[in-house]
């Protein structure tokens, strides 16, 4: 019953997103050989009401891919770190989520959800002047590009599935099920890393998109949806206010390492760390003034 309920919440929550009050805050990190300092934090939302989240950074480290609520609907913005500055990229009529820089840095990808609910995923051209479904007939929630032509996506079936979408072959094919939502590309390796719910508790595994091998490596934090990782390999969940790390076959458990109540932010969801390591971005609910 535990995971059935899971699951539903799981199925139903990104057409919630809208009822749900979030900031995103960008604070510098510092990572050193048994310490990780996060400080200097940044609202890249800017104080926008309603629904800020699911941000990922530019390939490059130099900006941050968000959804945001504007004219009550979702639209994309980019945030650029340098100049401090934000862009929308999309203006549709339609809710757009989840946003990622695809491997051809001239596109990012999104979930594209119709006002008829219809909900695939597309590619946008940073210019605007493009924009196309990348796969069709296929409800995909989330995703991560594993190269140029491969995509791994969380598809909102019952229990939602893990499919591979091979581009270049059109060809897709499912390679797990009873997942969470949180899908990320494992640094310097091929392959990718998800939260399984299939025995009963969270536990986060290594999956090969090519050959469906899957390894286990370590119980997620309790309580918790979403991860990260540094570059050397560490793996980063949040709770409440506070950041704990694991690295896995050294760490037992995960330690605490951060904690967001100086900053007055709590409410810690989704997060993503830049390519470098040298900053994270983080989901918090929204502070009210």
């Amino acid at each position: 019953m535990k995971i059935k309920l899971l699951c539903l919440l799981i199925l139903t929550s990104i057409y919630n997103y809208s009822q749900t009050s979030t900031d995103i805050y960008l604070f510098d990190m510092v990572i050193g050989d048994s310490l990780i300092v996060i400080n200097n934090p940044i609202d890249i939302s800017e104080g926008n009401k309603g629904y800020d989240n699911q941000p990922s950074f530019l390939n490059d480290g130099s900006g941050v891919l968000f959804t945001s609520t504007r004219n009550d609907q979702t639209d994309i913005v980019l945030y650029n770190i340098e100049n401090s500055t934000k862009a929308w990229l999309t203006d549709s009529e339609a809710n757009e989520y989840s946003p990622i820089q695809m491997p051809n840095k001239k596109y990012f990808s999104a979930v594209r959800l119709e006002k008829d609910g219809n909900q695939l995923l597309w590619k946008y051209s940073f210019n605007k002047r493009k924009q196309e479904v990348l796969i069709h007939n296929l409800k995909v929630g989330y995703h991560a590009w594993l190269n140029k032509k491969m995509i791994v996506s969380f598809v909102l079936n019952d229990p939602p599935s893990l499919v591979v979408t091979n581009l270049k072959y059109k060809i897709k094919y499912p390679i797990d099920k009873n997942i969470g939502r949180s899908i990320v590309k494992i640094p310097n390796t091929e392959l990718i890393s998800i939260i399984s719910l299939e025995h009963g508790e969270s536990e986060i595994y290594s999956i090969n998109p090519i050959n469906s091998d899957k390894k286990y490596i370590a119980d997620a934090l309790e309580g918790s949806q979403d991860l990260a990782w540094t570059p050397d390999g560490t793996l980063i969940m949040g709770k409440e206010d506070k950041l704990y790390k694991l690295r896995a076959g050294v760490d037992k458990t995960w330690i605490e390492f951060a904690s967001l109540q100086s900053f007055g932010l709590t409410g810690i969801t989704r997060l993503a760390i830049s390519p470098f390591g040298n900053k994270i971005v983080i989901v918090v609910d929204e502070v009210v003034e």
